[in-house]
Formats: structure tokens, sequence, C-alpha cells
């Protein structure tokens, strides 16, 4: 019994350093979002930190117009780069799970 609980423990040791390393490495998985019109780009990493945003000159003498590009490309890339980080680590904490009857109804 103490020989199973302390390879659980030992398992999820393991799968909490994977999820580390997932993390430090979703830092260099960079998205990139455009406008439907190419006017704005944004670039950020799964971990929706915001490394560059390219505007059209054009947009740059319509305040209003701009902030509504920038909110809504903006929101697209953030969700894309979210769906990718939750895939990776949740790939990462499903395999590194142990084995316990019943619990693939919980990781549903």
């Amino acid at each position: 019994m103490f020989g199973d609980l302390m390879g659980m423990m030992g398992k999820l040791k393991e799968t909490q350093k994977k999820v580390e390393a997932t993390k430090e490495r979703l830092k260099t998985v960079t998205v990139e979002e455009k406008s439907n019109d190419d006017k704005i780009k944004v670039t950020l990493t799964a971990n929706r930190e915001i490394k560059s945003i390219h505007i059209s000159d054009e947009l740059l003498s319509d305040k209003e117009q701009l902030e509504d590009y920038l909110i809504l490309t903006l929101n697209k890339a953030i969700d894309k780069a979210t769906k990718i980080q939750e895939a990776e680590l949740a790939a990462v904490a499903k395999d590194g799970m142990p084995n316990i009857p019943g619990m693939d109804a919980f990781m549903k």
C-alpha cells in the first residue's frame, strides 16, 4: 500500500516538474493574430504575453476605430493563446496522473 502511495507521490512530483517545464516552453511559442483586413497584427506568447503590435498608418487618424481594432484583435489572439496553453498543460497533467479508478470521470 505504501509503495503505491510513494509511487503516486513520485509521479505527481514528476508531473509537476513537467508542467513547469511546459510553462517555460510556452514562453517561446508565439501566436499571431491579424484583423480581417490586416490593418492590425498582434504577436504574443502562448502564456499571453504581448510581444508586438503592428498598426496600419491609416488607423492612426481615427482613435475610436483603432481602439475597436485593438480590442477585437487582442481578444482573438488571447483566446487562441489560452487554448494552446490549456491544451498543452492538460496533456501534460493527464499523462502524469496516477491511474486511480474513477478519476477519468473528473478529468473530462
